[in-house]
Order: structure tokens, then C-alpha cells, then sequence
């Protein structure tokens, strides 16, 4: 059955409003009746009509006025308004106008001439309804498609990091006695900067990119990196590739964290005096993600069984770190890693070796 349309009819006289009802009811319209300006007003809130005739000399609140305020409210200001008054000169119909009406009947309203009016408003409002609804239904669909889309990008950007973080462990296939290495020293990393205030953006990207900082050392060959004593100088030489190793695989990406990883891999061996490698890099040269990676990446050395050396003890570990300050170390970055000692210890134990790398143990459980 098709909704009848509602008509809310408001003026002072009695009569009037009884005349426009009978010719409403009998062309099929819902009709409610109000005798007064606010009285209209609280009508239109609980009937949400779909055309309003409205007379303009009325008490409390004049036609004019009740006009005003409901085409002032977003809710209902898509209800079409037609005054209907005695007061049928020029100016009371620029007034009318001017207040917000869609159309203006003089009394003694003519019945045909009303039923018309109506029902072109009748129309103008339900099409204004639909475009209204369509609006709405287009913005849910778009929020839906949205989040749709959002969680298809953190599906592929979650599935970028791990792949990520899987490169970066290849490594630990070389060397038994690295165990999680990445996990502690890019924890390391991310507590420091988050002393140092550096924005959401760093500590992201140290997060999931410092992991690949040695990605590099897949390519050096298993006699120079699992040498159990000093390096010759042409073996150092090789070694010292692996940050412009790394910084090569990483190349070319479009991904801001593979971006940020191939800058820590190029840079976590540059030091604040400039005597460090690939590119003898000096000071503020050195992006700050690649200070914070080094004193991570160098306590976390220190302190962990490598094939050269046997771990060191936390306090002469630290001491190095101390010592080091402002020439392999950004001063900043250091008093940062040391205001944060008891969160570095707390992350060494967490992420402490078992004995042998987590994913070595994996291939060997599986094989």
C-alpha cells in the first residue's frame, strides 16, 4: 500500500484549517493541524511532514518567524512551506520569500489551485527525500568500501613487513649464535627513540625496517663471516660491503619502510666522527635512524656470543658505549640509550638466546 503523504496545516482560524482538511482528506493526504508558531514548530518535529501550509499572522510566533527556524534546521529544512495568508501585496511576499517559502496561496484559498500546489510540493519533497537517502546510502557504501580497503592494505602492508622481517632472519642461517638479534636490537632502537621524542613516523620505521639493517651480509661469503679469529685487511674489506650490499637489495622500492631500511643498511656503520663506513659519513650527514640502529646494533654485539669473541659483560659493555661517546656515537643518542638502561636490560632478557637461531632450530625440526 503507498504511503499516504502528510500535510501539516497551520493557522488561527478554525475554519480555515477545518475547510483545508476536508480538501485534503479527500484528495488522499495525511493531515495534521496546528493553530499557532510554536505550536508548529513542535508539529513539524513529531510529524515530519512532507508539505507544510502555514498562515502568517498567527499568536506567539508569526508564519515569518516559524518559517525562519525550520529552514534554519538541517532536519527540516527539505519540507517545501507555502504561506497561505489574506496578506496577498508584494512585500508580505518578498517576506515570505526571504524566510525561507517555496510557494504563496492567498485566502480565500481556491481548492483546485491548492491541490495543485500541494501536490508539486508533494513531489519536490519526495524527491528531495530520495536524493537525501541516496546520499546517505552512497556515504555507508563508502565507509564500507573504505574499510574495505583499509584492511585490504594492512593485509598487504602486514604481509610486506613479515616478508621483510623473513629476508632480514635469512641471515641467521649463516651463524648459529645470532639467535634473536633482530629482535633485540630493533627493540633497542625503538625504546631510545622513543626517549628522544622522534616522531610516529621513525619509530615505525625503526621498528620494521632496522631488521634488515644487515640484510647486506647474505652476500658476503661463510669463510669471512663465521671467521672464529680477526679479519685480514682484504677480508675487513669484504666485510664492509655488506652495507652497500644491503642498501642495493632494498633499492628501488616504493614502500616507505623499504625505503627506511635500505637507508639504515647503508648508514648503521657511519660514525659521528666520520671514520666509519661505507661513505665516512660525519655528524648530522648521518640520518638519525641510522645513530640509533648503530648503538643498538653495537650493544647488542657486544653483549651476544659472536664466532669471533665470546659475549662481553654488561658493565664493560656499557663502558664501551660510554667511551665512545661523540665519536662513534651521536652524544644525543647515547645519553638517550643510557636515561633508558633498566628498559634495555628488561628488552635483552626478553629477547635473551636459547643457543641457536630461531630460525636455524625451525630448519632443523623440519628437515
Amino acid at each position: 500500500m503507498e504511503k499516504k503523504a502528510k500535510i501539516l496545516v497551520v493557522d488561527d482560524s478554525v475554519g480555515n484549517l477545518m475547510l483545508m482538511e476536508g480538501i485534503l482528506i479527500q484528495e488522499g493526504y495525511e493531515v495534521v493541524l496546528g493553530h499557532n508558531g510554536e505550536e508548529a514548530i513542535e508539529k513539524v518535529e513529531d510529524f515530519s511532514p512532507d508539505v507544510m501550509l502555514l498562515d502568517i499572522k498567527m499568536p506567539k510566533l508569526n508564519g515569518f518567524e516559524v518559517a525562519k527556524r525550520i529552514k534554519g534546521n538541517e532536519k527540516t529544512m527539505i519540507i517545501p512551506i507555502v504561506i497561505v495568508t489574506g496578506l496577498g501585496d508584494v512585500k508580505n511576499r518578498i517576506l515570505a520569500l526571504r524566510a525561507g517559502a517555496d510557494d504563496f496561496l492567498t485566502k480565500p484559498v481556491e481548492k483546485t489551485e491548492l491541490i495543485a500546489r500541494v501536490r508539486s510540493l508533494v513531489k519536490v519533497k519526495a524527491y528531495n527525500d530520495y536524493q537525501r537517502n541516496y546520499q546517505k546510502q552512497l556515504e555507508i557504501e563508502v565507509a564500507k568500501r573504505t574499510n574495505q580497503l583499509r584492511y585490504a592494505f594492512e593485509k598487504i602492508k602486514d604481509a610486506s613487513i613479515e616478508t621483510i622481517h623473513r629476508l632480514a632472519r635469512a641471515a641467521e642461517y649463516k651463524d648459529e649464535d645470532t639467535g634473536a638479534h633482530i629482535q633485540r636490537m630493533s627493540s633497542y632502537a625503538v625504546a631510545v627513540a622513543r626517549k628522544m621524542d622522534q616522531t610516529k613516523e621513525t619509530i615505525d620505521a625503526l621498528l620494521k625496517a632496522a631488521p634488515m639493517h644487515d640484510v647486506g651480509k647474505i652476500g658476503i661469503p661463510d669463510r669471512i663471516l663465521l671467521k672464529p679469529g680477526k679479519l685480514e685487511k682484504d677480508e675487513w674489506r669484504i666485510m664492509k660491503q655488506h652495507t652497500t650490499i644491503g642498501s642495493k637489495i632494498l633499492k628501488g622500492s616504493t614502500s616507505v619502510f623499504i625505503k627506511s631500511a635500505e637507508e639504515i643498511a647503508l648508514t648503521h656503520h657511519e660514525k659521528w666522527d666520520g671514520t666509519g663506513y661505507p661513505q665516512g659519513l660525519k655528524g648530522s650527514e648521518i640520518p638519525v635512524a641510522g645513530h640509533i640502529t648503530a648503538i643498538a646494533d653495537v650493544f647488542d654485539a657486544l653483549t651476544s656470543k659472536r664466532p669471533y669473541k665470546d659475549p662481553f659483560s654488561l658493565d664493560k659493555s656499557f663502558n664501551i658505549i660510554k667511551e665512545n661517546r661523540g665519536t662513534h656515537f651521536n652524544p644525543e643518542v647515547v645519553d638517550a640509550f643510557f636515561d633508558i638502561e633498566n628498559d634495555i636490560l628488561d628488552i635483552k632478557e626478553k629477547y635473551k638466546d636459547k643457543g641457536r637461531s630461531i630460525l636455524f632450530q625451525m630448519a632443523v625440526n623440519e628437515s
